[in-house]
């Protein structure tokens, strides 16, 4: 019997069964009310993935006293829960919403790539709402192809493909045998592809330095930016007041120069670097509740 409740089974499966029954209905302040109070509930039990949030941004700021550390938490789990309450309007939002909710800070980089035609990468976090950035990237591009992890039970990923759809999104299940080959096409056809980069699913990632710590990313994107030449492109974010933004960082280079067995390492650190400054200037925002240091999975 476990004293916590688990992530995925508490704070996923209680935000869609609000999102779908209540959210959608209910004016925007009381829906924001009742997800800040299930923040606030999940904060002071310590369940639904609270105890990793701590962990991680004790990680981003070492300097904190447990009170602070204590404080930031709960903001972390508000703008989680925030998140959460967002997403479920999207749908029922009119285009011109998604265009004051949302600014990109360096857009003119993106617009750039999909002018070349070669597809870009666009490499957010688990920041903000990135299912505001994915609607408002399918309102400017026409679509954004994404890969998502599968939900149990199957019921609640059909809820999920259908809403991610509605917003315009394309999403492929992670772990099909044709999600590469899929990416692909979509690059070279000259889509935009948004993986989020800070999470490494399959435990076989790649080992980076993030905050002074070995952790673990996704090796996808790079890969992807190896084998068809798109551009790729980390984005932060962070909520100002009632809006999202977000932030595109440098174009990940190529190293030419190294062999082609450590391209992907070194291309995926400058990810993980990237990721550090938007997440040290806005550690409340960064919505982290799995492990991502290597540490941290290690068996007791």
């Amino acid at each position: 019997m476990t004293s916590k409740l688990d992530v995925a089974d508490s704070v996923t499966n209680w935000a869609y069964g609000a999102g779908w029954a209540a959210t959608k209905r209910l004016p925007e302040g009381a829906a924001q009310r009742m997800f800040q109070v299930a923040a606030d509930i999940l904060w002071r039990q310590d369940a639904g993935g609270v105890d990793q949030l701590s962990k991680n941004l004790a990680r981003v700021c070492p300097d904190l006293d447990s009170h602070e550390l204590k404080d930031l938490t709960r903001k972390g789990m508000r703008s989680y829960m925030r998140y959460w309450c967002e997403a479920f309007r999207l749908p029922t939002m009119s285009p011109e919403y998604f265009s004051t909710q949302f600014q990109l800070r360096g857009v003119e980089l993106l617009d750039q790539g999909m002018e070349e035609g070669k597809g870009v990468l666009m490499i957010p976090g688990h920041m903000a709402n990135w299912d505001l950035a994915g609607a408002w990237g399918a309102q400017r591009y026409g679509r954004v192809t994404t890969v998502a992890e599968r939900l149990k039970p199957e019921k609640l990923f059909d809820q999920f493909l259908q809403y991610r759809e509605s917003l315009g999104m394309e999403v492929l299940p992670l772990g099909d045998s044709d999600v590469m080959r899929n990416l692909i096409e979509r690059l070279k056809s000259g889509g935009l592809v948004a993986l989020l980069g800070d999470r490494d699913i399959s435990g076989r990632g790649i080992p980076v330095d993030f905050f002074g710590e070995e952790a673990g990313f996704p090796a996808g994107p790079a890969t992807l930016a190896l084998l068809t030449g798109a551009p790729l492109y980390p984005v932060t974010m962070h909520f100002e007041g009632p809006i999202a933004v977000g932030v595109v960082h440098n174009r990940v280079e190529v190293p030419e120069s190294l062999p082609k067995a450590e391209r992907v390492s070194h291309m995926t650190q400058q990810i993980a670097r990237a990721f550090e400054i938007g997440i040290a200037e806005h550690p409340e925002d960064w919505h982290m509740l799995q492990k991502v240091w290597l540490a941290d999975r290690k068996p007791r």
